[in-house]
């Protein structure tokens, strides 16, 4: 295995984890901003469990996009 391939698969996977992570920011803060509701006071402080499947949906369909993207 070539280390300058490898490093910038490394590399590549770095800066889409970051991308991902940066997405993942700007789709919490515009459903914050649609909802009537702050959805961290919803999960954390009164343990609504469908707000956190709700966020918890997001997450797994971002992750895999940011996968795909990936591969």
């Amino acid at each position: 295995m070539d280390e300058t391939t490898f490093l910038g698969q490394i590399g590549a996977t770095l800066l889409y984890a970051l991308l991902g992570a940066i997405v993942f920011a700007v789709t919490v803060v515009v459903a914050e901003s649609m909802t009537k509701f702050s959805i961290k006071k919803q999960v954390v402080e009164d343990g609504n469990i469908a707000v956190a499947i709700v966020l918890a949906s997001a997450i797994l369909s971002l992750g895999l996009i940011v996968a795909s993207a990936i591969h």
